[in-house]
């Protein structure tokens, strides 16, 4: 399991790195095999082609926040730690993540009938969500007025609508200057009042 979720998770990061430095249009099927270092049997296993490829964003985006999860200090504040897992996602989609390819996917998700990966509540970043907020309710922190769930709701309610502005204007301002001044803004509510 570990070794075919590691091989794929190859195939994406290669997938996305090339469509960042050479454009989505100017990447084939074989420079990401190539650049994988996996096969085209392994490639074909895990995706029907290249557009494939558009909705595997989220589990790029997993992989970052379980690499975050490492690096965040665990005695964090947990509404600090909402913050830093925002911030750190929105250096990397500007840092790595073409604005084109981050709208296609968001409109590949509004018109697919099949899976809304951004929407897979099985995904490891609404896991994390979640135990971030359990624990925020638990330490104190954060609100009980909300279920955990409507609060996970609306931190990734409040993450998207960021990500489509930033998409939709073209990228003219900093996504993570942005977030940085608007998502606390968003999120006060869920702070409890002796902890802001």
């Amino acid at each position: 399991m570990r070794k075919s979720r590691n091989t794929k998770g190859r195939i994406v990061s290669a997938a996305w790195r090339l469509f960042y430095e050479q454009g989505y249009d100017d990447t084939t099927v074989d420079e990401i095999i190539l650049e994988s270092g996996t096969s085209k049997g392994s490639f074909y296993h895990y995706f029907e082609g290249k557009d494939s490829l558009l909705s595997s964003l989220s589990y790029l985006f997993d992989e970052k926040y379980e690499a975050l999860v490492c690096e965040m200090d665990a005695e964090m504040n947990s509404f600090d730690k909402l913050i830093y897992l925002n911030q750190e996602l929105f250096a990397m989609i500007e840092n790595s993540i073409s604005i084109d390819l981050l709208a296609r996917l968001y409109s590949s998700q509004l018109i697919t009938r099949g899976e809304k990966h951004l929407l897979d509540r099985s995904r490891f970043y609404y896991r994390l969500l979640r135990e971030i907020m359990i624990e925020g309710q638990q330490r104190g922190q954060l609100t009980e007025e909300l279920t955990v769930n409507e609060m996970v709701k609306m931190y990734a309610l409040c993450e998207r609508a960021l990500i489509y502005d930033w998409c939709i204007s073209g990228g003219e301002y900093s996504l993570r200057a942005y977030g940085k001044q608007m998502m606390p803004r968003f999120l006060s509510t869920l702070q409890l009042k002796n902890e802001k």
